[in-house]
């Protein structure tokens, strides 16, 4: 019954904005959204609805409930930086609404998604995402814009053409056509094992245009470039966690498998290093931040399709991993759509002198690199390092010593796309490692042709605090680690 009321409440305020009169109208229906969102997890935990299945085709597992809180969070962000953003770009009042009413849209599918306890009915709701997403990438409606927004369709639609294929050859081991994940659990293991490896694939290799992974990785890169900055933060974490959550689900279902299971874990591995190797190379090549930020998801989903391919204690950092990449490249890109106010643009050599623009957002700006590189302490490095200590123990050096090389690529691809070379040089003596010392005109936050001439204003001071802020939280939560958020992963871990 909740969930009813849930979803009928969330769709009337999400198309309430197409009836707006007024801004200010538009930001109470999305607030009101928001706590809808707050609302229904609330009910869920309290009323401990946990593992509920409820309309049938939807489940309250801790995964579920875990990742919509973690949407929820970045959604608050994205509502309130969205509103800047638009006003920055003198959208006409109808634009602004259709933006706001396609986002609260997006959420709720990417919800459904979550929750979802169908095989059929994930399909369905990641295709509803599609829809939506297209609508947001084309905002702008700029040639660019318009060729994102096509290339986003079409390759999605291939790809989850793929996954309805794969779950339809995985509906032939399923008992009177029932597609719920527990049931096909329980009957999966009698299935026909060509029929089930090209099922996996088929349905991985679809759903990799969502989790922005090897092979379809292309169509999150142009879709993050072409959308709003804002949108882009939500687009690359929300959305790509329901392709993990989508995956994962598929994952788990053929974990009883045995054969079947262990050649669909290194089918992960291979397309994780894929993933992990498209990351390194276009990390070094590409000249815009937002592209940068992008390959840098396909990179850090790679490492957690390697971490779900070798199981144990890094299936356990894989679910970290993603947590905490949710927070910080949420917060990055939330800082990118402040320098895009500021500089017009997003070309790493136009963007210079940001530390005396925006101390706070430059210093944001860099310690989210940091954290991305995988810096100890950061929590994306305790992941990381996780990974590769149970690669270790699993007696896979190869992998291990493909993982650490691809790493150390992306690393520097990262540092010089940035440009600070003196970062690089405070991180070698951190580590008590002094190589070099050098000063370099690449250096872009220290020099700017048209520094003068720049300014921020209040609105995007606060921004850049409230995007730092959710930094932060990612970090403490990943150093930190509360003894609610391990024993979630726990139960998800070991959720088969």
């Amino acid at each position: 019954m909740e969930m009813i009321i849930f979803i009928a409440l969330s769709l009337l305020l999400a198309v309430a904005p197409l009836l707006a009169k007024s801004e200010r109208a538009v930001h109470l229906i999305a607030g009101g959204f928001f706590l809808t969102q707050v609302a229904s997890i609330a009910l869920i935990i309290g009323f401990r609805h946990i593992d509920e299945v409820m309309l049938y085709i939807f489940r309250a597992d801790t995964l579920a409930v875990l990742f919509h809180i973690l949407m929820t969070a970045v959604l608050g962000f994205t509502l309130i930086h969205s509103s800047s953003y638009l006003k920055a770009e003198n959208v006409t009042l109808n634009s602004y609404k259709t933006y706001y009413t396609l986002l609260m849209l997006l959420a709720i599918a990417i919800t459904c998604v979550y929750y979802s306890d169908n095989v059929a009915m994930t399909w369905v709701f990641l295709e509803l995402t599609t829809i939506c997403s297209a609508g947001i990438i084309y905002h702008r409606e700029f040639k660019q814009s318009l060729e994102a927004t096509w290339k986003y369709i079409f390759v999605c639609s291939t790809g989850i053409a793929m996954a309805y294929l794969g779950i339809l050859l995985l509906s032939t081991v399923a008992e009177h056509g029932a597609l719920d994940y527990n049931a096909l659990k329980e009957v999966i293991a009698n299935g026909n094992p060509l029929y089930l490896k090209v099922a996996f694939l088929l349905m991985v290799v679809g759903y990799s245009c969502k989790m922005e992974i090897f092979p379809l990785y292309t169509v999150g890169i142009d879709a993050n470039y072409a959308a709003p900055a804002p949108a882009s933060a939500f687009i690359s974490t929300a959305l790509v966690n329901a392709g993990f959550v989508s995956i994962f689900r598929i994952y788990d279902l053929y974990a009883a498998t045995g054969e079947v299971f262990t050649w669909a874990r290194h089918t992960m591995i291979l397309i994780g290093i894929l993933s992990l190797a498209v990351g390194a190379m276009f990390l070094r090549r590409t000249n815009n931040y937002k592209r940068f930020l992008s390959y840098s998801t396909v990179e850090n989903m790679g490492i957690v399709a390697i971490g779900m391919g070798i199981g144990g204690v890094a299936l356990w950092a894989a679910v970290l991993h993603v947590i905490c990449h949710t927070f910080v490249k949420s917060s990055m890109f939330f800082h990118m759509g402040i320098m895009r106010h500021i500089y017009d643009s997003y070309s790493i050599n136009r963007i210079g002198n940001y530390m005396s623009i925006n101390r706070v957002g430059a210093i944001g700006f860099i310690i989210g690199t940091l954290v991305l590189l995988a810096f100890p302490p950061s929590p994306l490095f305790i992941s990381e390092l996780m990974i590769l200590s149970e690669t270790i123990t699993a007696g896979d050096w190869w992998l291990t010593a493909l993982m650490m090389l691809l790493m150390c690529i992306v690393i520097f691809s990262e540092i010089i796309s940035v440009g600070s070379w003196w970062l690089l040089i405070a991180m070698l003596i951190l580590m008590c490692v002094v190589i070099y010392a050098i000063w370099s005109r690449t250096l872009r936050l220290g020099y700017h042709y048209n520094q003068d001439e720049l300014h921020l204003s209040e609105v995007n001071r606060r921004l850049s605090y409230s995007a730092t802020l959710l930094l932060v939280v990612g970090i403490a939560i990943g150093i930190w680690m509360p003894e609610v958020l391990r024993n979630a992963i726990d139960v998800i871990v070991n959720i088969g």
